[in-house]
């Protein structure tokens, strides 16, 4: 498992919900990539309404549906590994926003097996 405390960097990716890459989705490819490279993490949030350059506000309310929602990638480790990672997003992110901040790990712990499983230790969430 990584062990990520302290200094880091986040990377965001906003791309919309309808992006592919090879006929599958833009944000599937990327944590796959992010997977497969080793980073400490990567989540995929849906957003409900947004817009971006072509300012065209795409929302998920009943009298206007959009196919295309704004989709949030987000990926947590070093600086090193991060940027390392980003020329893999220039080559898969055509239209969308990609940007940086600096923030601090403050706890990064995994579930080593569910509760109830031999040897799983772990609280239950409500």
């Amino acid at each position: 498992m990584t062990r990520l405390t302290g200094r880091a960097l986040r990377l965001t990716v906003f791309i919309g919900e309808t992006d592919t890459w090879h006929h599958k989705p833009l944000y599937a490819e990327i944590v796959h990539r992010a997977h497969a490279a080793g980073l400490a993490g990567a989540s995929v949030f849906k957003g409900v309404e947004g817009f971006g350059v072509s300012s065209l506000i795409h929302t998920s309310r009943l009298l206007s549906l959009s196919e295309d929602l704004p989709v949030a990638i987000v990926v947590v480790d070093t600086e090193e590994r991060v940027r390392a990672f980003l020329p893999q997003l220039d080559e898969l992110v055509g239209e969308g926003l990609v940007i940086l901040d600096d923030c601090e790990v403050i706890r990064y712990v995994g579930r080593d097996a569910e509760p109830g499983e031999s040897g799983g230790k772990g609280k239950k969430s409500l």
